[in-house]
């Protein structure tokens, strides 16, 4: 998103930092410290925040105090979470970082030179500062994710769609980089629910969002729109690239194989493709998807139709 030109955003992490003493590294040079004083300051600074991200930040920084680096790896596959801090570097130290027993994800820190054994013992020992405050974070990161989710399908709900969408209209803009949206529904779902029971409804739901998600990239973003309703958000694609995304996920809908006594139940979906025009606004956009989807159901379902 662009910024505003001006801002009543208060940061309240950086505030916390400042009250402690803590400045940032723009204002006043970091200064060598001993294990010691290194480890009750980590202490104190990586518990004013529950960002993760932020949280490794101001680690990589202040252990650089006392061993040199080059770079910070960190993934926790489970959060959708993957940072790299720095420039690559040939030779690396990995730990599989855990609190009391609760995996907690993989760091690596690398530089150019190999490390020595006292400096191996010194980023054990300031690892420990980093554990608990860590683990609440992810613990954070868990609980807004939850917030963002359709707990049924797995996918985006529609809170995080709308913070997506505007978003990703935002950098589309800016990069000059094309965006486009498929707003699918599920044909005939009502009748699905009417013969077959809402619990098989639901298991249906269930596929066809695995089934979206398993044919999309991983920076394509699914979110239930609302029933059996759901938006698909293409970046960096444009109309011709997303007509074929959406031929892909319909015609794998179509081989979907869900029973219900032994019995098969068809299962299809009607798309509606729009891409960004210049100067469009996130609703527009999101409008143009949504009538294409409507005209792709009135002339008969199981198709895909383009905005104009």
């Amino acid at each position: 998103m662009v910024p505003p030109s001006q801002s009543n955003t208060i940061d309240f992490d950086a505030a916390k930092l400042q009250r402690l003493g803590f400045t940032s590294s723009r204002n006043l040079p970091l200064k060598p410290a001993s294990l010691a004083e290194l480890r009750h300051h980590l202490s104190l600074q990586l518990q004013t925040s529950l960002d993760a991200e932020r949280i490794l930040n101001l680690f990589f920084r202040e252990v650089q105090r006392l061993v040199p680096l080059d770079a910070l790896a960190f993934q926790q596959p489970s959060h959708d979470l993957r940072l790299e801090l720095g420039e690559r570097a040939p030779h690396s130290a990995g730990y599989r970082l855990s609190h009391e027993g609760e995996y907690l994800g993989e760091l690596i820190f690398r530089r150019r030179q190999r490390f020595t054994e006292d400096e191996l013992i010194q980023l054990e020992s300031l690892l420990a500062s980093l554990l608990f405050p860590l683990r609440n974070a992810l613990l954070y990161r868990t609980a807004l994710q939850s917030a963002l989710r359709d707990p049924l399908t797995d996918t985006g709900n529609r809170i995080a769609m709308d913070q997506v969408l505007q978003r990703e209209v935002d950098l589309a803009r800016r990069n000059l980089q094309p965006l486009s949206l498929l707003m699918l529904d599920i044909d005939h779902f009502k009748t699905i629910n009417d013969s077959h029971g809402h619990a098989l409804g639901d298991q249906v739901l269930k596929a066809v969002a695995q089934t979206l998600k398993n044919q999309l990239r991983n920076i394509d973003m699914v979110f239930r729109y609302g029933g059996e309703e759901f938006l698909v958000i293409l970046s960096g694609t444009n109309r011709e690239g997303a007509a074929l995304v959406g031929e892909r996920l319909r015609f794998a809908v179509l081989e979907l194989q869900c029973l219900d006594a032994g019995r098969p139940i068809e299962v299809s979906i009607s798309l509606g493709c729009a891409s960004l025009l210049p100067g469009e606004s996130a609703e527009s956009l999101l409008r143009r998807a949504d009538n294409a989807l409507y005209v792709a159901k009135r002339e008969g379902r199981n198709r895909l139709s383009m905005a104009g």
